[in-house]
């Protein structure tokens, strides 16, 4: 079952990076400018993001709603095929692989390019590459976005479960900050209970732990 993250929890890990430790009492402090830089971006981001946030038919009558034009008939297989085209332009050569399915596009982020160990919170060498595919979403802004955390089996379920709320949480906090409207944005975990490799062996657990980032039209 997917599990609704508490988003209290999930500010305290993003703002751990914002704590200093102070020289004199030896107790945490928040530093004052990365802590009110952080607050700003984090926070913010988090106050519209959820796991579990939102499903395909709200989010498509808010974005509607607020006046974004919706897609129908031939223009969405053109909308996609273009938008398809400029992800794959920018991604070459990321290790980031751009998939179709359909009128959906679906992008396949290996952990080992985008997270630690272990870790959450998104390497710095891999910011300009999810710049790359924000670009592309702000120019392309008539479609909505599910970002998926999943995992290998290694562990417990628990963790792994959690681990890929906090990573597909990153990804998708990462995009709104770069002006990603967040109510295109349904966030899910799944632990290791979507795998598209044998856990077996480590080259199929690494094949495993990924982010999904999936693009659809938004239609009526």
């Amino acid at each position: 079952m997917i599990k609704r993250f508490a988003i209290g929890c999930l500010a305290a890990t993003f703002l751990a990076g914002c704590t200093t430790t102070d020289p004199y009492t030896g107790q945490q402090k928040m530093s004052n400018t990365a802590g009110g830089a952080m607050i700003g971006t984090a926070v913010g981001a988090l106050t519209g993001l959820a796991i579990g946030g939102g499903g395909k038919s709200g989010r498509n009558a808010a974005l509607i709603g607020a006046g974004i034009g919706a897609l129908s008939g031939g223009a969405i297989g053109n909308y996609m095929d273009r938008q398809e085209s400029e992800l794959r332009a920018q991604l070459q050569g990321t290790g980031v692989s751009v998939m179709r399915n359909g009128d959906r596009i679906i992008l396949n982020m290996p952990s080992n390019i985008t997270f630690n160990t272990d870790q959450d919170q998104v390497k710095p060498e891999f910011f300009s590459t999810l710049g790359s595919v924000a670009i592309v979403l702000r120019k392309f802004d008539r479609t909505i976005v599910d970002v998926a955390g999943h995992t290998d089996s290694t562990g417990s379920l628990q963790h792994n479960q959690l681990l890929s709320e906090r990573r597909a949480l990153s990804v998708a906090n990462y995009l709104t900050q770069q002006g990603i409207d967040n109510r295109r944005f349904d966030v899910q975990g799944y632990g290791p209970s979507q795998p598209v490799a044998t856990n077996a062996t480590e080259a199929g657990r690494a094949q495993n732990r990924r982010v999904e980032i999936q693009i659809s039209p938004l239609t009526e």
